[in-house]
């Protein structure tokens, strides 16, 4: 059982993490105007690893070997396929209508944990679904119609959340190890570099990149989503994980839309259409009413 305070920790600890995610989806989108995708990433992930060696400059040793695979496996899933198809779809789609798709990812946590953990799925979970479903619709319309967008941006958005419900379960498994925090999360960015630089072999990836780094704009928005998005926040999530349970922490993700969305509208000046504003809002409370009983019956 965890204490009081460690639970309060916990819930601001994923308050302040999807706060700063809710904000990398427009610190990508200005950085997509110079780097691909997987560049991004591995100047990310290495800033990120090397801010955890100077955070937590010590050595962990799993006691298990099963461990380094969950780790393996989180770092596959969480930082290189998500953060490829989420960087992706923000090439084909608004920041805002990526931050909203992305937002399903407690459904398939959900589902993942019924798999996993054995946790039930109630009425309630299908309702949400379904009323989340027609509010991704209605996001849809209101950009088809109004920005004439591909929906190659909505499908990898989408494929974006089912992964990182697969993250979400390994990264719950890695912490029954009980080792530091920080340390779990560097192994993890380990072997989610190695993974960057496997993908970067099938895709456009060139060091040549590097002569952006002198461009202000590129180095400071790097740092940020390195140091803050990726070392603190993976560490703060993680925590959230360890102590709220995977379903109560990934409910704040229904914030992560309207951090975007207000950010979006400020720095990206992007348009929010007649649709898309109610449509945000359904998503939401389908998420709500989907995760609310399964927050009762599984996280007290």
């Amino acid at each position: 059982m965890t204490g009081r305070n460690e639970r309060r920790i916990g819930h601001i600890c994923a308050l302040f993490t999807v706060f700063v995610w809710g904000i990398t989806f427009i610190s990508s989108k200005v950085l997509l105007e110079y780097l691909t995708s997987v560049e991004i990433l591995f100047y990310r992930f290495l800033i990120g690893y090397i801010s955890l060696w100077i955070f937590y400059p010590h050595k962990i040793k799993f006691d298990s070997c099963k461990y380094d695979i969950f780790a393996a496996v989180s770092g596959l899933s969480g930082l290189c396929l998500y953060q490829f198809f989420e960087n992706s779809a923000l090439i084909f789609t608004q920041a805002s209508n990526v931050s909203i798709l992305v937002s399903t990812v407690p459904f398939f946590t959900a589902i993942a944990s019924r798999i996993v953990f054995g946790k039930k799925l109630t009425k309630c979970y299908f309702i949400g679904f379904f009323i989340a479903i027609a509010g991704v619709v209605m996001i849809n319309y209101n950009a088809n119609v109004i920005l004439h967008l591909s929906p190659k941006g909505d499908i990898l958005a989408l494929s974006a959340a089912v992964i990182w419900g697969v993250y979400t379960v390994f990264t719950t498994l890695l912490n029954g190890s009980d080792k530091n925090i920080i340390g779990i999360t560097r192994r993890i960015f380990f072997y989610g570099i190695i993974f960057v630089i496997i993908l970067s072999f099938f895709t456009d990836f060139s060091f040549a990149s590097v002569v952006y780094l002198k461009e202000p704009v590129v180095l400071l928005n790097l740092l940020f989503l390195g140091a803050v998005a990726s070392a603190i926040c993976f560490v703060t999530w993680n925590y959230s994980l360890k102590i709220l349970g995977s379903v109560q922490a990934s409910t704040y993700i229904y914030l992560i839309p309207v951090v975007t969305v207000i950010f979006s509208l400020i720095i990206l000046n992007e348009k929010v259409g007649i649709l898309g504003i109610p449509g945000a809002l359904i998503v939401i409370l389908g998420l709500v009413i989907s995760e609310f009983r399964i927050q009762r019956e599984n996280t007290k």
